[in-house]
């Protein structure tokens, strides 16, 4: 009877178990938390962005490292299969703008209950920590807890998340149990965080929250952004943060510093546009202070730092302010730099880049090349996508490959 033991009870964990559902075979999930998948319960802010409602092409171009190499895992478990496997116990879900899937409910809690219910038909959950995996004759032969237990294994998954989160279980302990046993780990830091600037404004800006504006972010001396997005921006007390932000933080390689970004407020409008709509709001405005005059145009608190960067005065009167002053305005509007000097702390990332190095890794079936019958899935090996559900997708997509892999099963999951 083969003994299948996977070390974390998160998103790919708990789907491996669903997978390894094969005749005969014990599955043991080792989860430190009395509650599985925590970090599946502040997904999307608690409604758990579960998946994206796409084709292939598309969920392999929005991972930002690794794309390539998760072709046998998406092939083998997409978002339609995610969608179907919730669905078909009793989740409803919803597609909502960027086609983001939702459970219809908006609580993440649905999606944990019916993934954990669904892992438990097939294994058994056991409180605690691994503190080894135990080989012999270069093949897994079990595990050995913090406690001092050990559980006889035929196949190991790691499964054990990445560093984002700490508090829900994600510490890292991946990354050693790996080590331990030849394998090399990437560079792990954060990814979808928040940056830290350099400009001033942003203290003072601190709370305000920008919608329909487009942040391009840029790599100093490069004409073109690497990132260009539309959507909602949120000022914080050290730098910017919201899902524009996030989505920008994912594609800034090397050091941080090397980057900027500029925020263009009036994204539907044109310069030219633009210039019209200031005419039209100064010809009411005419005998005011300028700093009193863009009140239907821009959020209040924002305003003084606009007509700082343009170099007016606040107190200059409408009617004095000329088309030369006109034009700073307009480029202060479409282009509020942001410069960048570092990314948020890994415990508030979402996600995490860099994990178990993917050369040592078989992508066909998530199988270690140097120990036989070790596998890993989700945030602990080196892939990360952007937002929109394609990481939760990373982790049921491995989890299941490489709990299908190590169970050696080829039957329906459903």
């Amino acid at each position: 009877m083969r003994d299948i033991v996977i070390i974390g009870g998160g998103a790919a964990g708990l789907m491996a178990a669903v997978a390894a559902k094969s005749g005969g075979a014990r599955v043991t999930v080792v989860e430190k938390n009395s509650r599985p998948a925590r970090k599946v319960m502040i997904t999307g802010k608690g409604r758990c962005n579960v998946t994206n409602n796409c084709d292939l092409d598309t969920l392999i171009s929005n991972v930002a490292r690794g794309g390539r190499f998760l072709y046998s895992a998406f092939s083998a478990f997409d978002s339609g299969d995610t969608v179907r496997f919730f669905e078909s116990r009793g989740v409803p879900l919803k597609t909502e703008r960027g086609n983001r899937v939702f459970p219809m409910s908006d609580k993440a809690v649905d999606i944990v209950d019916a993934l954990t219910a669904a892992a438990k038909e097939n294994a058994v959950i056991k409180t605690g920590a691994a503190a080894e995996i135990l080989t012999e004759n270069g093949a897994v032969s079990g595990v050995r807890l913090t406690s001092g237990e050990v559980l006889p294994a035929n196949s190991v998954i790691v499964a054990t998340g990445g560093k984002s989160y700490p508090l829900t279980g994600s510490t890292g302990d991946g990354y050693a149990l790996a080590r331990a046993l030849g394998h090399t780990v990437a560079p792990v830091t954060p990814s979808l965080v928040r940056l830290e600037a350099r400009e001033g404004f942003c203290t003072r800006l601190a709370g305000l929250t920008l919608k329909n504006v487009t942040l391009s972010l840029y790599k100093t001396g490069a004409k073109k952004p690497v990132y260009k997005g539309l959507g909602e921006l949120l000022f914080t007390h050290t730098g910017i943060s919201g899902p524009l932000t996030l989505s920008a933080s994912a594609y800034i390689s090397g050091d941080p510093k090397e980057y900027f970004a500029n925020i263009d407020l009036k994204p539907a409008l044109s310069a030219e546009m633009l210039d019209s709509r200031l005419l039209r709001d100064f010809e009411d405005e005419k005998n005011r202070d300028i700093i009193n005059a863009l009140d239907k145009l821009l959020p209040k608190s924002i305003i003084p730092v606009i007509i700082g960067n343009a170099g007016i005065s606040p107190r200059t009167k409408v009617n004095q302010i000329t088309k030369s002053d006109r034009l700073a305005l307009i480029g202060a509007i479409k282009e509020l730099c942001v410069t960048v000097t570092d990314l948020g702390p890994i415990e508030e990332a979402v996600v995490t880049r860099g994990g178990i190095c993917l050369k040592e890794i078989n992508s066909s079936d998530m199988s270690s090349k140097l120990v036989k019958n070790l596998y890993f899935a989700g945030e602990v090996i080196d892939v990360d996508a952007f937002t929109g559900g394609f990481n939760l997708q990373i982790a049921f997509s491995t989890g299941f490959l490489a709990g299908k892999s190590a169970s050696k099963n080829n039957e329906s999951w459903v």
